[in-house]
């Protein structure tokens, strides 16, 4: 087939952005140019590539095939421009991050200060994503690198559905603690309260995946939540609980840049509930110098001051 490298990027243009002009205005190219373009290739592969659908156009079958390979080509292209790169002493080069919510206002300033220092020339861009849409960004190759979080055990876990052809780089253990009013009969007490003694307890629940966490950690130890409250702020989960509205797990992480309320106390629980922090990049990522730089920054990170202890 005479397939040429042009042709891959604008189909996968395409595929991003839903249509012709869309996909010129993101590679820089007038909207004439493309659909002539695209023309030629129709011709020379004898296959359609795209077709009309309403005022728009959508995908053929061929043009589908295209896009889904288009991935691989275009990791193939990044890691030989990236090694180029290298030669010149990785003067530029472009990496996009995602991560959760908490890790923005801790991991990722952080992450970014100590690349902006060491490597002034290189270009990192942020996105804030929950690890399941993170996850599916880096598959769908809009991002590079995702920084995200999983409980144990947990059957929603994101992770499995990345198994197979991704890296992942494991980087804190997070304890999970418990936000309780300051009245709360375990308030006051020396030693983790005992999730088994909550079982009257209204519950404040985060983002899909903490809620899962609570559900289990409770089923674990025979507690049937009653959840009346839901909210992934871990600000406003503070005030809630301060205000004598229920109770809450929280990651340590989350507690890191919030003021504790007064009327809020913060306790470890029994059994303990941690969390695990990873970075996650698409196998052969490390191979593009850029890519490689900032997994390495971010794998030197001390968690420390935060509460996080090495994996």
């Amino acid at each position: 087939m005479d397939l040429d490298l042009q042709s891959v990027r604008i189909v996968r243009a395409i595929a991003e952005h839903g249509s012709i002009s869309k996909a010129a205005r993101a590679l820089g190219y007038s909207q004439p140019a493309v659909s002539q373009h695209l023309r030629r290739a129709e011709q020379r592969l004898g296959l359609p590539l795209v077709m009309r659908a309403g005022r728009g156009v959508r995908l053929t079958e061929p043009g589908m095939v295209l896009a889904r390979h288009a991935q691989t080509i275009g990791s193939a292209m990044d890691a030989a421009s990236g090694e180029l790169a290298e030669l010149v002493g990785l003067r530029t080069g472009t990496v996009r991050v995602a991560a959760f919510p908490t890790a923005s206002s801790t991991i990722v300033p952080r992450l970014l200060g100590t690349l902006r220092s060491a490597h002034p020339g290189l270009t990192v861009s942020y996105v804030e994503a929950e690890p399941p849409e993170a996850l599916a960004m880096l598959r769908d190759g809009a991002i590079d690198l995702a920084i995200t979080f999983a409980y144990p055990g947990d059957r929603a876990d994101p992770h499995r559905e990345s198994e197979g052809p991704v890296e992942t780089v494991p980087l804190f253990t997070e304890p999970v603690v418990i936000a309780l009013p300051e009245t709360h009969p375990h308030a006051t007490a020396g030693t983790p309260v005992e999730l088994a003694r909550l079982g009257d307890e209204r519950w404040i629940a985060g983002c899909p995946l903490c809620r899962g966490h609570l559900l289990a950690a409770c089923e674990a130890v025979g507690v049937d939540p009653d959840i009346e409250l839901e909210t992934d702020n871990a600000v406003a989960v503070l005030h809630l609980v301060a205000t004598q509205l229920g109770v809450a797990l929280l990651p340590r992480l989350a507690l890191a840049t919030a003021t504790v309320p007064a009327g809020a106390v913060i306790r470890a629980t029994s059994p303990s509930s941690d969390r695990s922090i990873q970075v996650v990049a698409l196998q052969g990522a490390r191979r593009v110098p850029a890519i490689a730089t900032v997994l390495a920054a971010v794998e030197s990170l001390d968690g420390d001051d935060w509460g996080l202890s090495p994996q």
